[in-house]
């Protein structure tokens, strides 16, 4: 069963296009995760609110078991995409602790190695530990916790845990531990109260932490100017699109507060200080790497749906087009599609 969601969005249904996303924003994560990792004490707490499918954690861990290890709590509303980030993380450390092993400047001792069963079950061998446990307080629910993953005796280890709750919860930050790193992407622009979901998640960062919002940046592009279909400028005109429903989405929203501001003004009004933004480029020229159309193919289909009502009949038409398989201008066809854009992070740290 999904999780509730302030937007009405059945964010279980776009888990083939989160998995899409962000393979291809992978290096533009890595780089982000990387810089922020950076700026944390040895061993930190990260807390990933609204982890989505997990692909930004992932990019934590290997950044963790690189360095001095930690701790990764994913939270979501939404339990199968916690079920999949939760997955996807703990590989992603395990695979980094065992590249450090087998790299000789980081050479193996005494240590565990978490395992993976078939039906993905989690084992340990030799020192390791792996502990499940569920537990309930308030809105939000523990569905696992202490995975741990390493290689080595005085090699570090990553603990990996996920928690189903509501980022809009104001008792959010009783439910988590304080944390180094606070890390919510593309999700607060979904909650009503954007000033105050931001101002809770301040409150989850201990004294010294960071916290980062990933919103806004450069609109992504992937379609040529001309298709040979329909006016050209299609894409700019889903763009266009794009923001009209945006607009309604925010308005659709039960208790929605406006927020007539920028994020670093609300990251300021929120008690943070040391206030700034970086952004990193995701740029994948034509023809692209694999599956690229398919990311494009979802993409366009969400566009098609959230922009309906904002575009002309000739718009929806060359749409339908590139969009079938059996027509001579389906996309997959094409040779020119690419994926150009940006992801801003807004940072700032509690005193």
């Amino acid at each position: 069963m999904s999780g509730h969601t302030h937007d009405h969005i059945d964010w279980a249904d776009r888990l083939v296009l989160l998995r899409a996303a962000d393979t291809l924003d992978a290096p533009a994560q890595a780089a982000i995760a990387a810089r922020l990792v950076a700026k944390l004490p040895a061993n930190p707490t990260v807390i990933d609110l609204g982890c989505g499918a997990g692909g930004m954690s992932t990019h934590f861990a290997q950044a963790l078991a690189t360095q001095h290890g930690g701790t990764i709590i994913l939270v979501d509303a939404t339990p199968e995409l916690l079920h999949e980030a939760e997955r996807a993380v703990l590989a992603a450390a395990d695979a980094a602790q065992n590249n450090r092993a087998d790299n000789p400047a980081f050479p193996p001792e005494r240590g565990g190695h978490v395992a993976t069963d078939g039906d993905g079950d989690h084992r340990t061998s030799d020192a390791g530990s792996s502990n499940h446990t569920a537990a309930a307080g308030g809105s939000g629910s523990e569905v696992s916790s202490n995975h741990t993953a390493a290689t080595g005796s005085r090699a570090p280890t990553v603990e990996v845990r996920a928690i189903v709750a509501d980022l809009a919860d104001s008792a959010l930050p009783d439910l988590l531990p304080a944390a180094d790193l606070v890390w919510a992407s593309r999700v607060v622009h979904h909650l009503p109260d954007q000033q105050a979901a931001i101002g809770t998640l301040a409150a989850v960062a201990r004294a010294g932490g960071v916290v980062a919002l990933a919103e806004g940046g450069l609109s992504f592009s992937c379609l040529p100017w001309d298709l040979g279909v329909g006016r050209p400028g299609l894409e700019d005109r889903l763009q266009a699109a794009q923001a009209e429903w945006f607009v309604g989405m925010r308005e659709g929203i039960d208790g929605a507060v406006p927020m007539p501001y920028g994020w670093t003004v609300a990251l300021e009004r929120a008690g943070l200080a040391d206030v700034s933004s970086f952004s990193a480029l995701v740029d994948h020229p034509a023809p692209g790497p694999d599956g690229l159309t398919d990311y494009v193919h979802h993409h366009l289909s969400r566009l098609a749906t959230h922009g309906a009502d904002h575009l002309a009949d000739e718009d929806r038409a060359t749409l339908a087009s590139l969009l079938d398989p059996d027509s001579s201008h389906y996309l997959g066809k094409r040779r020119d599609l690419f994926l150009l854009g940006a992801r801003t992070v807004h940072h700032g740290r509690r005193s």
